[in-house]
This record gives structure tokens, sequence and C-alpha cells, in this order.
């Protein structure tokens, strides 16, 4: 049985009695992400992850709506048992990872090209503010979703903007059938392949390059998966071989199984069809080219750049010095944007104080 506890009275008590003493916070859910995709944190936590539960399910309307301290894993299991999934394949984290820190760090699988990130699941959502205020935003169902859409801004911004207590999701029938092919191949190569498979109608739902073997996962109706896998021959592999839920959980356990001391992960977003030349033997290739995970001992402003001539902006997820910048600067416009959003939300600077950024 799924735990359910609505403890959004005494966060909201916290919140207030934080922004009072100007005392800030830390946002703690299930404590899986504290080391991944933003920096060091040092503020009073604030625990989140006992304030959970699914709140509603309607399988005939496909939406969820759940506590922010839900573990992905039993939201999967509830959605399992009628045939339905999170089509972004959000990890799960050894069954720490919870929906709003899902959210805030706006983190999706291997399926995310082909099935849309988890923000563009989000139909509504509650939050608490730095004033204490206990918001509603968007919607439970799809009809009633409209106006400015707020919920999709706490997507990524790691907690800085307030506290997730629910969010309502759109839930989709998981596929008939899946298979996964592989093909020994240099990185170079599976790019070009990667891009001409996605630019075809199939039933291609996961891409992915690392160390030599190019995979492409089929998922749908079980006739048209079986008549592309013809179609594109290649190896099967088994489900319990196949990488997708190593990907899914990030990278880590891939790269780590080739090297005994972890370098500092760099999460590029690029465009599909870019070369990076030489680094990208040394990454795993996901998102049909468009995302590389690369380990490496370079500087930000080093993989920046590279990333940047490449049409796209770079990260450091995981690993290296996470008190100083782990994002790409923004332009002047953008931070003013990100600052302005800050003073709206939490104009007494409380929550997550330099999570996202050193400034905000």
């Amino acid at each position: 049985m799924i735990e359910s506890t609505d403890i959004a009275d005494t966060l909201v008590e916290a919140v207030i009695g934080a922004a009072e003493a100007r005392a800030p916070l830390c946002i703690v859910g299930g404590n899986s992400k504290q080391l991944l995709a933003g920096r060091h944190c040092d503020a009073t936590p604030l625990q989140v992850g006992g304030h959970r539960g699914i709140v509603d399910y309607t399988p005939e309307e496909l939406v969820i709506t759940a506590r922010a301290g839900t573990p992905i894993a039993e939201i999967e299991s509830t959605l399992s048992a009628e045939g339905q999934t999170l089509a972004s394949e959000p990890p799960r984290y050894d069954g720490a990872g919870t929906l709003g820190g899902t959210l805030a760090c706006n983190l999706s699988g291997p399926a995310r090209p082909w099935s849309g990130a988890l923000r563009d699941a989000v139909l509504g959502l509650r939050l608490i503010d730095g004033r204490g205020q206990h918001l509603r935003f968007g919607g439970r169902v799809m009809k009633n979703v409209a106006g400015y859409d707020v919920s999709r801004l706490q997507a990524g911004a790691l907690g800085t903007l307030g506290v997730i207590t629910e969010v309502s999701l759109k839930v989709m029938p998981r596929s008939e059938f899946t298979t996964t092919l592989a093909f020994a191949l240099p990185a170079a190569q599976a790019i070009d392949t990667m891009n001409r498979r996605a630019a075809v109608p199939s039933p291609l739902n996961g891409a992915l390059w690392h160390a030599g073997r190019l995979f492409l996962r089929l998922s749908g109706a079980q006739s048209a998966v079986a008549q592309c896998a013809r179609e594109w021959g290649g190896e099967p592999v088994s489900a319990q071989d196949a990488p997708w839920e190593s990907l899914r959980e990030m990278p880590e356990a891939l790269f780590d199984q080739a090297q005994n001391q972890p370098l500092p992960l760099y999460r590029l977003s690029v465009g599909s069809a870019s070369s990076l030349g030489d680094l990208d033997e040394r990454c795993i290739i996901d998102w049909c080219g468009a995302l590389r995970w690369l380990p490496s001992e370079q500087a930000l402003s080093s993989v920046h750049a590279i990333a940047a001539a490449n049409g796209g902006h770079a990260s450091l997820f995981r690993g290296g010095d996470r008190s100083g910048e782990v994002r790409a600067p923004l332009a002047p416009a953008q931070q003013g944007v990100q600052q302005r959003l800050k003073q709206a939300f939490d104009p007494g600077a409380i929550f997550n104080p330099g999570r996202l950024y050193s400034w905000l």
C-alpha cells in the first residue's frame, strides 16, 4: 500500500517562520539529487519527503495527481497496474527520487525526444511561495489548463521559486511491445544513423551510442515493431542486457564500469547531428545525438565553448567543484528575467539560495 501523508500545513508554517526570520531553507525530498544538477546549498533543510501520496488518479482521463514527496517508483507502480506509464521515463534513483524533486530538476529519460520532457506532462501544481502562500496553478484535467503556464516555470528551477507540494501529470498507455537492436559502429557513423532513422516514420523511441555500440529501441504495436526490426537489421538485445534502465537512472553506471575513479560528468545539449570530434568517442550519446554525457576534467568554460560551437550549452551534472558555477553564464537579459521571477515568487530569497546560480 502506498503511504499517504499530508503535511502541507506544517510546511507552510515552516516557510512563514523562515521568511520572518530571514533564514534560508534548503528543500529536501528524497535526498537523491543533492549532489547532482545544481550547486551546493548551505541552508537549513526543509524536509518535504513526508508530504506524499496519490491525491487523485483517473485512469480513463490519463491524469494522476500526487504530493511532491511521493517516490517516482510508487507512482509508476500505480500506473503500471492500469497499463499506463510516465512517458518521459524520469529516473527513480533506487526508489529515492520523488515527484517534486524530479520536476524541480526537470529530469527525463531516453524516451524524451519522442515522448516529451516531464515538464511537458505537467497540467498543474500547488506551490508554497516565499510569503508562505499555498498557491494553485493550472488544473487537474487537460481541459482546465489555460492562461500563463506558471506550473512549468518550476521545471528546472531547482526549488529556487518555491516548495512544490502537489503535481498533476498527463500519463500515457504503456507500449504493447518493445525490442532493442544493437549495431557495432563508431560514434560518427552512429550519429548519422540515429538521425536518418529518426527522420522516417517508425516506432523508434530510444537511440543511444556508447563504447562502440549503437542501440535503437522500438516500442509500439508488435506488428509495427517486428516489421521495423526486420528492415533495420542489427543484433537483438534482451531486455536484461539493454542499457535503457542504466541510462534512465543517469549514466553513472555505464561510465563507472569502465573507470575506477569517475571523472566529473558534463551534460551537453547540442545539435543532434553535431560532431564533437574525438570527444564523441568518450561520450554517451543519447536522444538521437542531441544529448552528450562527457566525463572530463576540463573546466566548465571549456566544455561550454564546445557545446556553444555546436548550437547548445553545457552543465556540470555530477562531481567537480560544486561550490562554483555549474551552468554556463546567462546573457544579461536572461539573468534579469531570472532575478525578476525570483523576486516575484520568493522576495526574501529564502529558497535554495545559490542552488541554481551563485547570484540567485
